[in-house]
């Protein structure tokens, strides 16, 4: 078995967001659970604009099958909870996007999935 097999949540010892959930870079911490990891992002383009990752690496939503379901599920249903908690006006006259960038093509630029979710008053910098 390799180490990754006998690891809870095996990472990518160059990945910048493995590293934040292992805490050897710090980050400002939105919530956390043992699947889950959240953090503001460092360049914000919104008043409320965190990340929403999971704690195994996963490079991104073209990796996903069926065995990250319930996994994916719990995220996207906790994504509106910290939107809120973080700052967002609720639905409708508030509310929040959620971005996921994926490949090349989608201007991914970490290879970590993740989940941004980005709202506040308008304008924003970027989205």
């Amino acid at each position: 078995m390799t180490e990754a097999a006998h690891h809870p949540h095996p990472r990518d010892a160059d990945c910048i967001f493995c590293k934040i959930v292992a805490g050897q870079i710090p980050s400002r911490k939105v919530y956390e659970d043992d699947e889950l990891f959240a953090f503001h992002d460092i360049h914000p383009w919104a008043p409320v604009h965190f990340l929403l990752i999971p704690k195994v690496h996963i490079a991104s939503m073209a990796q996903l099958d069926d065995r990250h379901a319930a996994m994916m599920g719990r995220l996207m249903v906790l994504a509106p909870r910290l939107a809120l908690e973080q700052g967002c006006q609720p639905y409708p006259e508030g509310g929040f996007r959620i971005v996921v960038n994926t490949g090349a093509h989608g201007a991914q630029e970490v290879q970590h999935l993740h989940v941004h979710v980005m709202g506040g008053p308008r304008p924003w910098l970027r989205g």
